[in-house]
């Protein structure tokens, strides 16, 4: 994917796909791991047939993963940034199981964009840390109107303990040195480079140019804890939820109807 094209002229756009993928292990050697716990969940709560909400879906990951395991199931990847959106179109392309749309998660009409009023499983992941707690409390409400009875909602994320700050900064001490190990081993691209290839790229440049007219440089809301995402998905109308995976700097939060 060094020239962002496939050899023929057109986007490699499952290079691109790669790419996106790589990077994010950079920061989450375990991301596998938790794309499969929550595969697993699904088929476990809902089944393999699952009607999902990719939520915040970038590049359509979640999407890609599910589709691969369970060949009924349908998607709809929902995100606002143009970039990654156009690499998700691209991919999937001619798959009528996946289906995106733009919308802000933040405006209160974005639901009206779905093309249903229900799901089985509203599934997101390394992407609802950029909302601060109010906008993510009303989200969380929104969803849980979206998820159908005996439905799921799953979020993988940062999920900060407060009550631990020395266990935090051994963490993230142990977790960087290892991202720069693998940076001078691998010559992988972290997030700042990886945008300035998509920036340089002749059909990504201006989606990625849009992109950081919306966004700006990346920034973080906030990241409560799991007891926070817990009781504030309870309080949206979900009777369960607790852990169903966790390291020891993130955890999956899962919630149901």
């Amino acid at each position: 994917m060094a020239d962002g094209t496939d050899g023929t002229g057109g986007a490699d756009w499952s290079g691109w796909q790669a790419g996106w993928d790589r990077q994010q292990e950079w920061y989450m050697p375990d991301r596998e791991e938790r794309f499969r716990v929550m595969l697993d969940m699904v088929e476990a709560v809902v089944g393999p047939e699952a009607r999902v909400l990719d939520l915040a879906c970038g590049t359509g990951s979640i999407t890609d993963r599910l589709l691969k395991r369970f060949p009924k199931a349908t998607s709809t990847g929902v995100d606002l940034d143009p970039a990654l959106l156009t690499i998700a179109q691209g991919y999937f392309e001619g798959e009528s199981r996946a289906r995106f749309v733009t919308a802000d998660l933040t405006d209160p009409e974005w639901r009206a964009a779905l093309p249903y009023d229900s799901f089985d499983a509203v599934l997101t992941a390394t992407a609802l840390h950029w909302l601060r707690l109010g906008p993510l409390a009303t989200l969380y409400g929104q969803v849980g109107e979206l998820v159908g009875e005996g439905g799921v909602f799953m979020n993988a994320d940062r999920m900060k303990d407060p009550t631990t700050p020395r266990i935090n900064a051994a963490e993230r001490a142990l977790r960087h040195a290892g991202m720069e190990r693998a940076r001078s081993e691998d010559g992988v691209l972290d997030w700042a480079q990886w945008w300035e290839v998509a920036a340089a790229d002749e059909v990504l440049a201006a989606p990625t140019a849009e992109r950081f007219a919306l966004f700006g440089e990346h920034a973080d809301g906030e990241t409560p804890s799991l007891e926070w995402h817990a009781s504030t998905l309870r309080a949206a109308g979900f009777t369960e939820a607790r852990a169903v995976w966790s390291s020891p700097s993130d955890a999956m939060v899962l919630a149901v109807k």
